[in-house]
């Protein structure tokens, strides 16, 4: 199968990239730097640096208003996020750590933005159900549990708005979803790509971006 016209991405050119992107805030330079400082073992669960740009660019493009996030970790993606929305935009974003959630609030506090956002700290299925089961989602950014994407998933797709954004993160796992031997996460999350794929809910596209961003939009 031919792969089109798409160019290795060497660190050269993935520096050029961010040089062409916003660059970070200070606030998220220094969320990047004490999550790879602090959290050195689990720094990777933080989005990709283009991504923050990216988020923000999608919520202002949808010109949302109300957010869910599923997977906050130390917070940098709902900094970005949160600090593209209108004034009277609102994010609930949802973690079972307070250590690592810790960092976000300080983040938040110091971006300005901690009055646009709730956390919940409590299992996000459960945080999901909880919620108003009518469409009222704009946008929903998905970057936790992978075994549970597609529970997510059908819990989200319902909420949306009619043309509101749902973002999926690490839809490659590392590339692992290519393996047709792929066992536990890896097969979860191909398990999720077949799912979104036969959904006649959303329409979606799969991205190279980072590992793999899916991006669906509620029909």
């Amino acid at each position: 199968m031919a792969k089109g016209n798409g160019t290795p991405l060497t660190d050269e050119l993935y520096a050029y990239m961010l040089g062409h992107n916003p660059p970070l805030d200070p606030v998220q330079r220094m969320l990047v730097e004490t999550t790879h400082t602090q959290l050195p073992l689990v720094a990777g669960k933080q989005v990709a640096e283009e991504q923050g740009p990216l988020l923000a660019f999608l919520v202002r493009l949808t010109g949302a208003r109300r957010i869910v996030e599923i997977g906050t970790f130390t917070g940098l993606s709902a900094l970005s996020m949160a600090q593209a929305l209108p004034s009277d935009g609102t994010l609930l974003t949802c973690d079972v750590s307070e250590e690592w959630t810790e960092y976000a609030r300080t983040a938040w506090a110091k971006a300005g933005v901690a009055d646009r956002i709730e956390l919940r700290i409590a299992p996000a299925l459960r945080t999901l159900q909880d919620l108003p089961a009518e469409p009222h989602i704009d946008m929903a950014f998905i970057d936790a549990d992978k075994d549970n994407y597609i529970a997510y998933w059908d819990e989200l797709v319902p909420r949306m708005r009619p043309g509101g954004l749902l973002a999926v993160d690490n839809v490659f796992y590392h590339g692992d979803v290519t393996d047709p031997d792929a066992t536990g996460l890896a097969a979860a999350i191909k398990d999720f790509n077949a799912h979104v794929r036969a959904d006649d809910r959303v329409d979606s596209v799969m991205l190279a971006v980072a590992d793999g961003l899916t991006l669906a939009r509620r029909r």
